[in-house]
């Protein structure tokens, strides 16, 4: 296929709209793609009818204008199907062909592409396997932590690459460009109050609206120092898939500016939010935890998970409002599901709004004891959704390095001088996390009297709960853990070990647990002495 439009004869004239139950019909006909196809799958959302045709898919967007979108017109969709492609090949060039023009001929049968007047037009893509869609993978228990950290490292990479929308330059950004989504959303739910209740919507948007004006100092900081981004705008996992072998972001917006042009958290924020309203709450926490530690300069990174509960809130609502849209293109019993999951997002969008007080878990040991499994285990019970914010002294020492994860510091990068840099900025983070109301897990062996000490100030100057874990197993265990370790950001080895079981780590006041045990053991004694 092209990439471009394939030029017809002709135009129809002020944008006459051609029958699209026709055009739908004959998409929906095998015989329309040539021999080889021998069935045509169709999927109908709100604003478009994709089919699965062979080994392609062809998107027809609906002549249809909502208060977000516009597709009314023919020369409006000719140039979002364009803007689509371009758009999309950000992050899947393999997948998005082109665009292709529905035509009428002059016998008054329709084809696709070639000579005649364009009806419509098609974006035209590779198929993948729909089996490897996220979405699909989160119904059916395929979802797992290597994929969501693969997805969000394509995430990383799109946001590092994306062009900075400067301030003053039209965008969704800043308060004043989320603002109107608010809004927008306020008038749509409330359209839909007989689905969602009157008092549920009106209890949804004044706490909403409370969240927001807390937030407009923070997002316009952040649209003024380089947060705003043409992003992908409709990051759920229905628009990620396995492709080629690997997680592939798609489908992004092409039809706003306002929509597309927002704040990386914020953007980030709909996959966040919809591991966690499908019941993936661990998985949100470690996608949350890779993006911040992969895609953090610190401090000031972590300030802006202030306005996490607040994004995950507008992005649910967005959802709630969807699938009230494309139930009343559904037949009955499909419409009620999704009357059904809109009501769920609706609920969600609340819960996200709920204050809860932050806390400071600290978990301390010699290497090898675990404490980056136990902390990852924990953080996603720890706070609000999407859980708590990790700290591992290991990531950090190479971030400030300047290193990969996995490349390993010479000798010379672990002497006192720089063992303290490495607490304090972790302790700086934690602050700022704790400061935007967000838990906080510090991964650190913690082997001195003084850092234990830190910790917990941190917390008292937030006003934050505390607690800390000392993790104890057996030499052999921890000799036999630090050197089996592969593609991990630690350099700890053996001879780490002895020198810090000869140096002792004074008087010990956190809670200790026996961490020779599983996993899950370790994880459910800390769980039970904390309740």
């Amino acid at each position: 296929m092209s990439d471009t439009v394939s030029t017809p004869e002709q135009s129809l004239q002020n944008d006459t709209v051609f029958d699209q139950a026709e055009i739908i019909a004959f998409l929906a006909d095998p015989s329309t793609y040539g021999g080889g196809v021998a069935n045509v799958e169709r999927i109908d959302t709100h604003a478009s009818v994709v089919f699965l045709a062979g080994a392609r898919a062809f998107k027809l967007k609906r002549a249809v204008r909502y208060p977000f979108l516009d597709y009314s017109t023919l020369e409006l969709r000719r140039h979002y199907c364009e803007r689509e492609v371009a758009i999309n090949r950000r992050t899947a060039p393999a997948l998005y062909e082109g665009v292709v023009p529905v035509v009428l001929g002059q016998d008054g049968r329709l084809a696709l592409g070639g000579t005649g007047t364009a009806v419509d037009y098609l974006v035209t893509m590779q198929r993948f396997d729909d089996a490897g869609l996220f979405s699909h993978l989160a119904e059916t228990g395929g979802l797992d932590v290597d994929l969501i950290v693969q997805a969000v490292d394509e995430v990383i990479a799109l946001h590092s690459a994306a062009e900075v929308v400067q301030p003053g330059e039209p965008s969704g950004g800043g308060a004043a460009g989320l603002y109107p989504t608010i809004a927008n959303n306020a008038a749509e739910l409330t359209a839909y109050s007989d689905l969602f209740g009157a008092d549920r919507v009106a209890d949804y948007t004044a706490a909403v609206e409370v969240a927001f004006a807390r937030a407009t100092d923070l997002l316009d900081r952040r649209a003024a120092t380089g947060f705003v981004r043409h992003c992908h705008g409709d990051l759920h996992l229905a628009n990620i898939c396995l492709f080629e072998g690997r997680p592939t972001l798609f489908d992004a917006i092409e039809f706003s500016e306002a929509f597309a042009c927002i704040d990386t958290l914020y953007d980030f924020a709909f996959l966040l939010m919809d591991l966690d309203v499908r019941g993936l709450g661990p998985l949100a926490n470690r996608a949350f935890n890779r993006y911040m530690a992969r895609n953090s300069d610190g401090a000031a990174s972590i300030a802006g998970v202030a306005a996490l509960p607040l994004f995950m809130s507008v992005r649910a609502a967005i959802r709630a409002i969807v699938s009230a849209l494309t139930a009343a293109k559904l037949d009955q019993c499909a419409a009620a599901a999704a009357r059904d999951t809109a009501r769920d997002y609706l609920s969600a969008a609340r819960r996200y709004l709920e204050p809860s007080r932050p806390r400071l878990m600290a978990v301390g040991g010699a290497s090898g004891t675990g404490k980056s499994a136990v902390a990852l285990a924990l953080a996603p019970d720890i706070g609000g959704s999407p859980g708590a914010l990790v700290l591992r002294t290991d990531e950090i020492r190479k971030q400030l390095a300047g290193l990969r994860d996995t490349e390993t510091l010479p000798p010379s990068a672990y002497t006192a001088e720089h063992h303290a840099a490495v607490y304090q900025e972790m302790q700086a983070r934690a602050a700022a996390s704790l400061a935007a109301g967000r838990s906080c897990i510090l991964d650190a062996v913690h082997g001195r009297p003084a850092e234990r000490l830190q910790a917990r100030q941190v917390a008292e100057r937030y006003g934050a709960a505390f607690t800390g874990v000392w993790l104890e197993a057996s030499e052999e265990r921890l000799f036999e853990r630090v050197t089996s370790r592969q593609n991990d950001p630690s350099d700890a080895g053996a001879e780490v070990v002895r020198r810090q079981l000869a140096a002792g780590f004074g008087a010990i006041d956190w809670l200790r647990v026996d961490a020779d045990q599983p996993l899950d053991r370790v994880v459910g004694a800390i769980r039970g002495a904390k309740s």
